[in-house]
């Protein structure tokens, strides 16, 4: 027999179809394994390589009829894809400004507001003087504004959790931008001064509802730092233009509290954009699987129930950033707000300047605000928050110790805009920190405890710098801004390291 015979002999013997007449497969012993499947024992030798050139591999996916011994189940888990880890999930979801579409206009409805909210900050310090002419009262009864101010914002930071679980984010945001509208519309019916004291009560509620939501859903956008920067840089343009406006309107004769016509009609067409940018925000997709994943996530942890809001708020005011971060926003607004309400007395009073034109300087310091703000935040973040909000608060106190020992309007002027320039960023960078240290559990009510409290130090640091005033001179808004500089940095020390989420 030639071989090319017994070649052709070979390969007729290894047909499959021989398996189906009945023959029993050959099962070679080394490729009996649970990893490899095996073939027939002709196949696996290939006797015709030589004569016949080389075989094609056999198809794992092809299914002869004398195929290997069925896998093991560790070759059936190794079959499987790879379980996403969960961290990788809720990263892949992660909102952005653009994902889902409806945020350019929910961040663009938020923007308005936080320009509203520079509007009114900023206006405060530039009407004082007018206010205490038309009610004929002195600096400490004049600071009632920002005590009720703060009173608002605290008596919202325990039912805010509770307001937006119960009625949604929609209707929240309706009540929010609804209170303030009601200020306003007191204020500009030139009430007696008590009612404008209840006024800014009503005001501090609804920008306590509005801004704890807001920075909450704000900060967890991809980028967030940088999309907040911009949103209270708006806030600083706000600031800005406010003074300016204020200034110009009484100084030809305008009452002061028709200034207030301008947030009235801003605040009202922001009941309708907030209403509707934010309609449906619970259902959206991305909303929805984060929630889904939190609940396979937690669901062995929770057990039975969901943990009332009365034990989340208590679970967020024992946390200790909520607690750091709460103390450090106190008096980072408190200097802010008592520079912006104090420096033009400061410099009618203490540099003899014009009012019609130092009414401008307040301008300038929401201007360094802004600039921060829209620039200097995204500096701080490629350095990184926590070690750019040192160097800020260094920079912010050098030149506000200028402002106090150079006797010189037009130098206090540059340099209190350069302390604005330092204050800017650092209100983002450090919600974008606390953010980063909070569990997802409790932001909300944290994030709302923080706000607060900040209002609540926009309101005593500057009525504390009244009475001070009112007993020695406006000189003392400087040391009362110094010491809350040194707070500042004492308790940004004390905050925990940043590490990588565990829930």
């Amino acid at each position: 027999m030639t071989v090319q015979a017994f070649g052709a002999f070979i390969t007729h013997e290894s047909d499959p179809s021989a398996a189906v007449r009945g023959l029993a497969p050959v099962v070679h012993r080394d490729n009996i394994t649970a990893v490899s499947p095996t073939e027939y024992e002709l196949d696996e030798l290939q006797w015709g390589r030589r004569l016949n050139g080389p075989c094609k591999a056999p198809s794992r996916n092809a299914s002869p009829v004398g195929r290997s011994l069925p896998p093991t189940p560790g070759e059936l888990e190794r079959s499987q894809p790879p379980t996403p880890k969960r961290d990788q999930a809720v990263d892949a979801i992660v909102q952005s400004i653009s994902n889902p579409p409806r945020n350019r206009w929910r961040v663009a409805a938020a923007s308005v507001m936080f320009f509203l909210l520079g509007l009114n900050d900023a206006a405060t310090g530039a009407l004082i003087p007018y206010l205490e002419k038309d009610y004929h009262i002195g600096y400490a009864i004049v600071s009632l504004i920002f005590i009720t101010n703060a009173l608002g914002f605290i008596s919202m930071a325990p039912v805010i959790q509770l307001i937006e679980s119960r009625l949604g984010r929609t209707r929240s945001y309706i009540i929010a931008t609804s209170m303030m509208s009601i200020g306003y519309i007191t204020i500009v019916c030139s009430p007696p001064f008590p009612v404008v004291v209840l006024s800014f009560y009503f005001l501090g509620c609804g920008m306590g509802l509005f801004l704890a939501m807001t920075n909450a859903f704000i900060v967890n956008l991809l980028n967030g730092t940088v999309v907040l920067g911009f949103c209270h840089g708006l806030y600083g343009l706000g600031g800005i233009v406010s003074p300016l406006i204020a200034t110009a309107m009484v100084s030809s004769g305008i009452h002061w509290a028709h200034f207030y016509f301008i947030t009235l009609s801003i605040s009202l067409l922001s009941v309708l954009l907030m209403g509707w940018s934010f309609r449906g925000f619970e259902s959206d997709a991305a909303v929805q699987l984060l929630s889904s994943l939190e609940r396979t996530a937690s669901r062995q942890a929770a057990g039975s129930a969901e943990l009332t809001k009365v034990q989340v708020l208590k679970r967020a005011v024992k946390n200790r950033t909520t607690l750091l971060g709460a103390t450090f926003v106190f008096f980072y607004q408190g200097a802010e707000v008592a520079i912006s309400g104090w420096v033009i007395s400061y410099l009618i009073h203490y540099r003899r300047g014009d009012p019609s034109h130092v009414g401008n300087v307040t301008s300038g310091f929401w201007g360094g605000i802004t600039v921060g703000r829209f620039i200097l935040t995204h500096f701080a973040h490629k350095v990184g928050e926590k070690f750019a909000v040192v160097l800020l608060i260094i920079g912010a106190a050098i030149f506000q110790l200028l402002v106090w020992l150079v006797p010189n309007i037009i130098g206090n002027a540059v340099a209190e805009s350069i302390v604005g320039l330092f204050l800017g960023p650092i209100y983002p960078c450090a919600t974008a920190v606390f953010a980063k240290l909070l569990p997802k559990s409790i932001q909300i009510s944290s994030l709302s405890v923080v706000t607060s409290m900040g209002s609540s130090g926009g309101a005593l640091v500057p009525f504390i710098t009244g009475i001070l005033a009112q007993k020695l001179s406006t000189v003392a808004l400087h040391p009362v801004v110094l010491i809350s500089f040194a707070s500042m940095s004492v308790t940004w020390f004390l905050l925990p390291r940043i590490g990588k989420r565990t829930e």
